[in-house]
């Protein structure tokens, strides 16, 4: 199977938009003003090389790159854009077997060939093990035989370029797991393939939070347990781990250090089990009536989404941000699932009972979740 992930996908698509921004540092985040509050979206390449990364504060960003175009968040632009990527991939062949697509997000996505459509297909079996980028031809639509996986994400890319002008790297893998990291091997703009075969070489000294699933808090508790490596972790006791981490996620870990994954790609579009809003406020609140106002305002707002959804809403959280950056959480399940936006507001300004209102509130956000649709998820 591949993975497909856009390269600086929101960057290169505010480039599309101005082409005269080419090669130049860009950053992307908030209102696209680094004097305000906000967090960066995504940062060009160009602005990485300077330290900036999403989820740094816009301001820490200006400082490290002072040169850099800052732009705001334009999330309808965005929509448009990998609407249109995903249906590329979804019209692309291999060999003349049709692709199931699992869309992840904006911007990354698996391919696979349904195994009844493969039938005396050559082209969907990996031969050998990847030591690079491939290379290749990568012009031409996707329609005819693919004689590797490698020929194949060339073409995928050439695919997505050609109808968006926007490039990608792919992923190759004999799972889920190999192709998601291998992805990044491979950017950007290349193909790499990381299988049972080369995936001790490729991963076994690197720490455990190279893994898709390992964050750095897992990583630290592993650290803690002597475990730093892949190849450690893959030569872990499943049973000692289990105690340790817990039943379920400790035996986990231990197959994720040895790269296993049984996932297939699944094309079932994603249904959101909630919609919320939050807004980051520029000048902290300290008057308690406007923090009241501002989260029935969210509330109301996050109504509109559910009810695009068309699914009302059950249970009702906020979280609240404090000065410096302190932040907490509460919810509760409603009587009775409503979408009626005065009954949220209610709901939702009432956890703010349970909240400390000692210290000046920088972000406020409010969560609905929607009862199951028809069938559950």
């Amino acid at each position: 199977m591949l993975h497909v992930d856009l390269d600086q996908f929101i960057a290169a698509v505010e480039v599309l938009r101005r082409p005269e921004l080419a090669g130049r540092p860009v950053v992307v985040g908030g209102r696209g003003d680094p004097t305000e509050r906000g967090v960066v979206s995504t940062a060009s390449y160009e602005a990485r090389a300077h330290g900036v990364g999403s989820g740094m504060p816009l301001r820490v960003a200006a400082r490290k790159c002072p040169d850099a175009v800052f732009l705001p968040v334009d999330k309808a632009e965005y929509d448009a854009a990998s609407a249109e990527v995903m249906a590329t991939l979804r019209a692309v062949t291999w060999d003349g077997a049709p692709v199931v697509v699992e869309v992840l997000g904006w911007d990354e996505a698996f391919l696979g060939i349904d195994p009844a459509a493969a039938e005396g297909v050559g082209g969907g079996t990996p031969t050998s093990p990847a030591t690079g980028p491939a290379t290749g031809p990568a012009t031409g639509p996707v329609t005819g035989p693919a004689t590797s996986p490698e020929q194949f994400a060339a073409e995928v890319r050439a695919a997505v370029l050609e109808a968006t002008g926007l490039h990608c790297s792919v992923g190759i893998g004999d799972n889920r797991l190999r192709a998601k990291i291998a992805t990044d091997f491979g950017k950007p703009r290349g193909t790499f393939r990381l299988t049972a075969e080369n995936w001790s070489a490729v991963m076994g000294d690197r720490p455990t939070d190279a893994l898709w699933g390992i964050g750095s808090r897992t990583a630290k508790r592993l650290a803690a347990l002597g475990i730093e490596t892949v190849d450690q972790l893959a030569a872990a006791d499943a049973d000692h781990l289990a105690r340790e981490l817990g039943p379920t996620m400790g035996p986990w870990y231990v197959r994720l250090g040895r790269g296993v994954d049984t996932r297939r790609v699944d094309p079932t579009p994603y249904v959101p089990r909630a919609h919320g809003r939050e807004e980051t406020f520029q000048a902290d609140l300290e008057d308690w009536a406007e923090v009241e106002a501002a989260v029935r305002r969210l509330a109301r707002a996050a109504t509109v989404d559910i009810d695009a959804a068309g699914r009302p809403a059950a249970r009702v959280g906020i979280k609240v941000r404090y000065r410096p950056f302190f932040t907490t959480s509460r919810s509760r399940t409603l009587p009775a699932p409503t979408n009626d936006p005065d009954v949220l507001g209610d709901a939702a300004a009432g956890l703010l009972d349970r909240v400390e209102r000692d210290r000046p509130v920088r972000l406020l956000g409010v969560r609905l979740e929607m009862v199951p649709p028809p069938g559950g998820y």
